[in-house]
């Protein structure tokens, strides 16, 4: 999503709208799972490319699209329903919607683990929302020895309301795992993971307004601004994290039936 060049920006109306017609236009994509009210489609790359853009939908009834708003946003409900997280918290901000954030996930043994920093902004457009984010550097939070830096090129979600109980979610994704990975990992993204993930959302909406009633129901900085006690980081201190930068490491040779799931919920 970045520019080009190493100069941080924050997206403006014309990159919100420019992911809205990607999640929206299937001109250019491929289906690779329909089923159980998920679909999932990869664009553009050959396969065997890891570096793959692919693009979930999921119909989501008796969720309301600002309550999905709110699970997306809520790092401390994202420890209650995200297994494959190790670890997320909000750096700083940059603006009143804007900032900076950290985020580890656990892949699979025998791969290893990852993690980003990303700028992440956000716009509600009346009914619906959208996040967006790219990865950036932060001075303060480089690469670890025990995990894998990978890089968003794009990431982000739509949200459309469907009248006012119900939503339709759609997740785009272009991240390079900074790992020459087999192709069946690349094709389990899309056949597995996506639709896992997608389910997952769904069902921690439903799950949400009544963990949030009991967990300080009136903090939703995301929506009121004031309520934002983060530093504020300036854009100086950040640069664009290009992939080449960051350590590629092989794991192409890792066969599938060696793999271990850490999360085998359906």
């Amino acid at each position: 999503m970045s520019r080009g060049g190493d100069m941080v920006y924050i997206p403006d109306d014309s990159d919100f709208s420019s992911f809205r017609d990607q999640c929206e236009n299937l001109e250019g994509w491929h289906c690779r799972y329909n089923k159980g009210g998920v679909t999932v489609w990869s664009q553009g790359q050959e396969e065997s490319c890891t570096v793959q853009k692919i693009k979930t939908r999921i119909s989501c009834k008796d969720v309301p699209a600002e309550t999905l708003y709110d699970v997306l946003h809520d790092t401390h409900y994202r420890k209650k329903w995200d297994s494959n997280m190790i670890e997320t918290y909000d750096i700083g901000r940059l603006t009143v919607n804007a900032d900076v954030g950290y985020y580890s996930w656990k892949c699979p043994s025998p791969l290893k683990n990852r993690d980003f920093v990303t700028l992440r902004s956000w716009l509600p457009l009346g009914n619906d929302y959208i996040i967006i984010n790219y990865s950036v550097k932060h001075p303060k939070y480089p690469p670890r020895k025990d995990f894998v830096r990978a890089v968003s090129l794009q990431t982000g979600y739509l949200i459309k309301a469907n009248g006012t109980s119900a939503c339709v979610l759609y997740y785009l994704t272009q991240v390079d795992p900074r790992g020459s990975l087999p192709k069946w990992v690349v094709n389990r993204v899309s056949q597995f993971v996506a639709p896992k993930a997608m389910k997952k959302i769904y069902k921690a909406g439903l799950k949400y307004p009544e963990w949030k009633h009991k967990h300080d129901p009136e903090y939703k900085p995301w929506v009121y601004p004031e309520q934002n006690t983060l530093p504020s980081v300036s854009l100086d201190e950040l640069s664009v994290q290009h992939a080449d930068s960051l350590e590629n490491i092989d794991e192409t040779g890792l066969p599938e039936d060696h793999l271990s799931m850490s999360d085998h919920e359906a």
